[in-house]
């Protein structure tokens, strides 16, 4: 089982990067390999079926009518977001976006702060470089700010429910860092983001065509079939969780934590989390999970949603995502080290 597990993680990790038709079909590669991880891990259940089949229902939905209104309203949308961005300065907009989205999806999830993404990243007629930092130090916020209530993504609130805390329990005991990190993306953002010239502004016009409603439509199910695959991924290396990582340091757990770069993220809080550790531990397993989110395509559905809508590859986005999310680990490790 060990090995299969093994190999079926080395799959998932590289094989969008050197196959081009992994690439182009991501969702559909991690449901069979999370399907795959299911049967050799023997965890294959009914239940199981049935949870994997409902939990991306409300999901694929979502971007589904996002994407409706998004055709049936983009021109509108768009001439306020450039109205906007053309009436103060371009790196406050950027910044104050950055930041934005990152507490607002909290409130309004993760998936539909994305959706807000790519329409304003749409809008922008931005050079490709200053497109992929902008997006991915967005979705680097949106993972990080959504964990701050129990509505904004899976993993809150599965947080949550395992402590049996209140409403506010993550803002104070990680509000403070992500907040800190939050600001740390904007200014980043600001600086490395280079408003439009003309020419990308000539060159980009008339290709932001209103998409069919056949291509939103297979973008939602792909986005299903992705979450679905993500569940049977979580599921199948379970086992192996709670064998050799439970029971682990919090350092220890904050760097092995890494691996929601590809895995659930949620589903790994849902295997380490206990009432029992201790706030400092609990801090530590939740910031190494929600960091490395932001670093691959698979870490996060936000990168998937912006990935798939806006056309980045996996490539380009680990060029931009590993650096970052290693220095912002290394940060807070060290951060965590005085705290303890």
């Amino acid at each position: 089982m060990l090995t299969g597990l093994i190999i079926i993680f080395l799959f998932v990790l590289f094989l969008p990067f050197i196959s081009k038709v992994v690439e182009e079909n991501l969702e559909i590669f991690l449901f069979f390999m999370g399907v795959l991880a299911v049967f050799i891990s023997q965890v294959y259940t009914e239940a199981l079926f049935f949870k994997a089949a409902i939990a991306p229902i409300n999901i694929a939905i979502a971007v589904f009518i996002a994407g409706v209104l998004f055709k049936w309203f983009q021109r509108g949308l768009q001439n306020s977001v450039v109205y906007v961005s053309e009436r103060v300065p371009f790196w406050f907009f950027i910044f104050f976006t950055v930041i934005f989205l990152g507490l607002i999806s909290s409130v309004i999830t993760a998936i539909i702060a994305a959706l807000i993404l790519v329409l304003i990243t749409s809008s922008l007629t931005l050079h490709r470089r200053s497109l992929l930092i902008f997006v991915v130090l967005s979705c680097f916020s949106i993972g990080l700010g959504a964990s701050l209530t129990p509505i904004g993504e899976p993993l809150s609130t599965i947080a949550i429910s395992k402590l049996n805390e209140d409403f506010f329990f993550l803002i104070n005991l990680v509000g403070k860092e992500i907040l800190i990190a939050l600001l740390f993306f904007g200014l980043l953002a600001a600086i490395l983001v280079k408003p439009p010239s003309q020419t990308d502004k000539f060159s980009k016009m008339g290709q932001n065509e209103a998409e069919g409603y056949g291509e939103i439509s297979i973008r939602s199910l792909k986005i299903y079939f992705f979450v679905m695959g993500l569940t049977f991924l979580g599921a199948g290396f379970e086992p192996l969780i709670n064998q050799y990582l439970i029971n682990l340091t919090p350092s220890a757990l904050y760097w092995i934590n890494m691996l929601s770069a590809v895995l659930d993220n949620a589903t790994l809080a849902a295997a380490e989390i206990s009432p029992s550790m201790s706030d400092q531990t609990i801090q530590a397993i939740l910031l190494g999970l929600l960091i490395s989110g932001g670093m691959l395509v698979p870490g996060n559905i936000p990168n998937i949603i912006a990935a798939g809508k806006l056309n980045i590859t996996s490539k380009e986005w680990a060029k931009i995502g590993l650096p970052i999310g290693l220095v912002c680990m290394l940060a807070f490790f060290i951060v965590l080290l005085f705290i303890q």
